[in-house]
């Protein structure tokens, strides 16, 4: 199966009371983590250690290498390592435990990927590539948040 095989359904889960987990704390996690924070707090990250970025966030970090026991427990897990052969570890470790999983970088191993979002107040915007063009994805969530500030789109 190749990247342009891929299809992601585009839904909302209810993640209230959930336990979600980021393994890294670099900058890909602190991107992912940043997207996160305007939903949920209940968000633990686990790495050995943390940039300044992630550690602003209101999350709960525990600073130790990754064990395939830190999943128990878990919703989801954000898979966010500078180590891709630990990143397919981590993937598979959540097949194991029966989490879905979101390998950043490597579409081919997520059971999701998060779209680009705009939020404002109750509403949220997603656009998606189906893991095609994420830059492109982007930039229409970021025009779409311009027409929104331009009282263009009412919200």
């Amino acid at each position: 199966m190749t990247k342009s095989d891929l299809q992601f359904l585009p839904v909302s889960i209810n993640v209230t009371d959930k336990k979600i987990l980021i393994i890294g704390g670099g900058k890909v996690a602190a991107h992912k983590g940043t997207a996160m924070a305007r939903f949920v707090s209940n968000v633990t990250v686990i790495a050995p250690e943390f940039t300044p970025e992630i550690q602003k966030l209101p999350f709960t970090f525990i600073e130790k290498e990754y064990e395939s026991s830190d999943l128990k427990g878990f919703f989801l897990v954000y898979a966010c390592t500078a180590n891709r052969e630990l990143n397919a570890r981590i993937k598979a470790d959540c097949e194991e435990w029966g989490i879905l999983a979101s390998v950043c970088d490597a579409p081919i191993l997520c059971d999701f990927i998060s779209p680009a979002i705009h939020k404002e107040g109750t509403i949220s915007i997603a656009v998606g590539s189906n893991a095609q063009n994420v830059r492109q994805s982007v930039g229409i969530r970021n025009r779409i948040s311009e027409l929104i500030k331009e009282g263009k789109i009412a919200i």
